[in-house]
């Protein structure tokens, strides 16, 4: 395999040194090949927010799959996971479940194209979207990690439809549609940036792409891949108040394995065939265990509304960053919302792409691989967030602070 992986961010290029490789997981805990154990705050880069094989979720999947892995039919299962997604994020109308989160966003591009006619997409640097041809200028997550611009491979014609702008700069974006708003298909963002560390958007720049997009008949396209059940069971939108046209789902509604969602006003997916002449389809959408999985998780969430304990986990986390560091003499900026958070090695405020790539990457590195030997597996990637799961903030903050904190003597 390429780099001996099948994603590149877990190469371990960005930190040097060679990747572990894992045998198992159970509750806040990883186990590697050769026996040594990890409390985990990649948590599979963000679904895994009950934490590794949670009993609801192993139980449901195997109940389904003792009843077959996959029908290429429609399922009950289906309806009531979209369903759910319907109830908590009052955008949809309607949605359509997908395998990946590439497939959601390029789903969602491709409706807001054949309902206004028009080419342009906007994204902003350091949104990662996907690895679809246009959204991968200036992306975050592993082209980040990789310093790559872009990728090789993507026609410039495809580049050229996709404007760029910098993150968190209303005034940016202002200026753009002044001059080519009446072009825009699109404008996808992150409402709270994940794969160039946590970066939050502030209110008046997601409340300024609000108006902007309504004025000039664009579609707001929310990518809350990430946010979406992991910051609520509203998602970002609910946190800031902002309703956007569509949104981009994964991670969390998959329970763990591969599932996503796209979804928003009925006009628009009232688009996508075979009501409409937007063509998207899969064999494996909407597969059973998927949904089993998806649907086991979302019943936890809503049952035990774990976000409290999350958020406080993730706070008291970040007060033990910045303790360590400031004893050890080290200019260290947290970013964190909800149970996301990232550490920057960088004076700060980090706000955008540019902010976050001043941080010291080889500091990263070393605190990196001295959290691994302390037994704590933390993103290999200065610009990936990191997550902290239920069990973790049930059982295994104590042990996570106290290793966190003895780990700055190695940065």
């Amino acid at each position: 395999m390429p780099g001996g992986v099948s994603s590149p961010v877990r190469a371990f290029r960005a930190v040097g040194g060679d990747p572990i490789f894992i045998s198992s997981g159970a509750g806040p805990e990883l186990v590697d090949v050769d026996g040594r154990r990890y409390l985990d705050l990649v948590s599979a880069y963000g679904p895994l927010i009950l934490g590794h094989a949670h009993p609801a979720v192993v139980s449901a999947i195997s109940q389904q799959a003792e009843k077959g892995t996959s029908y290429g039919a429609p399922t009950e299962a289906e309806t009531d996971l979209v369903e759910s997604l319907l109830e908590h994020l009052p955008s949809m109308d309607m949605a359509r479940l997908v395998s990946s989160g590439t497939e959601a966003t390029m789903s969602a591009i491709r409706v807001a194209r054949g309902a206004t006619g028009r080419d342009v997409v906007v994204k902003f640097a350091g949104g990662y979207h996907g690895h679809q041809d246009y959204l991968l200028a200036e992306a975050g997550s592993g082209v980040a990690t990789l310093g790559i611009p872009g990728s090789a491979g993507v026609p410039d014609a495809f580049a050229a439809l996709t404007a760029v702008l910098p993150y968190n700069d209303l005034a940016a974006v202002q200026h753009f549609f002044a001059e080519r708003g009446d072009l825009v298909a699109a404008v996808i963002v992150e409402p709270v940036a994940g794969n160039m560390g946590v970066v939050p958007g502030r209110a008046d720049f997601l409340g300024g792409l609000r108006a902007l997009t309504t004025r000039h008949g664009s579609v707001l396209v929310f990518d809350e891949v990430i946010t979406g059940f992991r910051l609520g069971l509203g998602g970002a939108q609910a946190r800031y108040g902002i309703t956007p046209d569509m949104t981009c789902l994964g991670k969390v509604i998959g329970g763990g394995l591969p599932l996503a969602a796209y979804g928003g006003r009925r006009d628009l997916m009232s688009m996508v065939a075979p009501e409409g002449p937007v063509y998207q389809a899969g064999t494996l959408s909407g597969n059973p265990l998927a949904t089993a999985a998806g649907l086991a998780t979302l019943r936890v969430l809503l049952e035990e509304d774990p976000y409290p304990e999350l958020e406080a986990a993730a706070a008291a986390l970040v007060k033990v960053l910045q303790e360590g560091a400031r004893s050890s003499g080290i200019e260290l900026t947290v970013n964190s919302v909800g149970s996301m958070l990232t550490p920057f090695f960088n004076p700060g405020p980090v706000t955008d792409y540019a902010s976050a790539g001043a941080s010291d990457g080889a500091a990263y590195a070393r605190l990196f691989h001295r959290l691994l030997e302390l037994g704590v597996y933390t993103p290999p990637s200065q610009f990936e967030s990191w997550f902290i799961s239920l069990p973790l903030a049930r059982t295994g903050m104590e042990r996570l602070f106290e290793r966190v904190s003895g780990a700055f003597a190695a940065v």
